[in-house]
């Protein structure tokens, strides 16, 4: 009898996981780094975001690129095709495919918190459409934000757009959980989230040694990207 009840849990067990993996449909990326395998679920929210990390994923475009931009507490970003072979202390970070992307900003169901990813750009002054770089990103760690902090940058939100955005309490909430970089939201385009490697990889990223540029001075490279 006990023996059939512990068989009767896993079952239930089993089912209710397969149901939850089932439901989960998006496309995913795994970058196999130096440091160890990051993966990447792309959101069906923001298609041509997730179309063109596909398209480039497969054509091998981010193998051998390196996270040529790195900060504590902050982002870690790559996708500079100039990285690939660049020497030591060479300034990264403008490199691209030569495209951009229209903004596909989707809040609240896509932020910044803790294992976000989203796409570099140009700066607003240059960027008023905040179209996002046709390859390069970054991957959020952040930190845990006082309340009064997200306050501030939800009132910010709100007056910037509008009115049209803002910081909701579940975001709050999501926030002061794992952390993340809230200031961003509303001005960059997040179009998928670490699910696997984030503890392992990314958080052990951060503490590298970089130069005045963020750049690392030890290499982190993608070794190659692969579709799954």
């Amino acid at each position: 009898m006990r023996y059939c009840k512990v068989l009767v849990l896993l079952l239930c067990f089993w089912s209710v996981s397969s149901t939850l993996l089932a439901q989960d449909t998006r496309r995913r990326v795994r970058l196999q780094t130096d440091r160890g395998d990051i993966v990447i679920a792309l959101s069906d929210e923001t298609p041509q975001h997730r179309d063109n990390f596909l398209r480039l994923a497969g054509e091998g475009y981010y193998d051998g690129l390196l996270f040529h931009r790195v900060i504590e507490k902050f982002v870690m970003q790559a996708g500079d095709p100039d990285s690939r072979t660049a020497v030591g202390g060479q300034l990264l970070g403008e490199g691209g495919p030569g495209y951009t992307l229209p903004a596909e900003i989707c809040l609240p169901k896509l932020f910044h918190h803790c294992g976000a990813v989203a796409a570099a750009r140009e700066a607003d002054d240059v960027n008023p459409e905040r179209r996002s770089s046709g390859s390069q990103f970054y991957i959020v760690w952040g930190r845990i934000p006082h309340e009064r902090t997200l306050e501030k940058y939800r009132k910010l939100l709100e007056e910037n757009t509008g009115g049209e955005m803002t910081i909701t309490p579940e975001m709050k909430q999501k926030y002061s959980e794992i952390g993340g970089t809230p200031h961003l939201d509303g001005y960059y385009t997040v179009f998928g989230e670490v699910v696997e490697g984030l503890e392992e990889v990314v958080y052990s990223m951060q503490f590298v040694e970089t130069d005045d540029n963020s750049r690392p001075l030890g290499d982190i490279r993608i070794i190659k990207a692969v579709i799954e």
